[in-house]
């Protein structure tokens, strides 16, 4: 399985020539691929999925599920009727098995909503937790850490990566950091994953397998 790090908290898999799109949001290049089964949306804000990437990504790949909890199916409900998914749920999709995982978006400020966040779980090993510190039950060979966001401390992150103990771990969620504050996050990162586990920094465009 080959994992794609797109902008922000965009990724791509690919497996058997099929490709799964998750979070294409406005912080990412448009997706152009094609070949793609479905697309996953953890959560409703604007940086992890768009009405102009999901319609795109509909054109060059019609029919395809769109799958995401509550608050992602009204969010996108003017291009696709979004296949309703919550924590604890599964779905299969080409040769993708996918879990879902967790209910609530990370708290910003009290005076901001909250909104609904699942994460998904790819064929058992690759986990994007969306905009929250939730994980799978069990161990996580990959995960695709967060590494900067309005809700986010970086001394729960480390908590949470501490708790989770991934093999191997990699920083998404960069846009709201500067070039120093992402190196500066992906060291705290690397303190607590490493040596046990494995950090992968990858560049936009950048893919590594699993």
């Amino acid at each position: 399985m080959q994992v794609t790090k797109l902008e922000h908290a965009c990724l791509v898999v690919e497996q058997d020539g099929a490709r799964l799109v998750i979070d294409p949001g406005a912080f990412t290049r448009p997706v152009e691929e094609t070949g793609v089964v479905a697309v996953v949306v953890t959560h409703e804000h604007p940086d992890h999925a768009t009405t102009e990437q999901i319609a795109g990504i509909l054109e060059r790949n019609p029919g395809i599920p769109v799958l995401g909890p509550a608050g992602v199916a009204a969010a996108l409900a003017e291009v696709v009727a979004v296949d309703v998914v919550t924590d604890g749920e599964a779905r299969t999709v080409g040769p993708f098995s996918l879990t879902f995982h967790g209910t609530r978006h990370q708290v910003i400020h009290s005076s901001i909503p909250i909104v609904d966040n699942t994460g998904v779980l790819v064929n058992g090993t690759l986990f994007h937790p969306g905009d929250a510190y939730v994980a799978p039950p069990g161990p996580v060979e990959l995960f695709a850490t967060p590494v900067g966001a309005p809700w986010l401390r970086i001394g729960d992150l480390m908590d949470h990566l501490a708790a989770v103990a991934p093999r191997r771990a990699f920083p998404i969620h960069e846009a709201t950091l500067s070039d120093i504050g992402f190196v500066g996050h992906t060291d705290r990162i690397r303190q607590v994953v490493e040596p046990a586990g494995e950090v992968v920094v990858l560049a936009p465009g950048e893919s590594l397998t699993v």
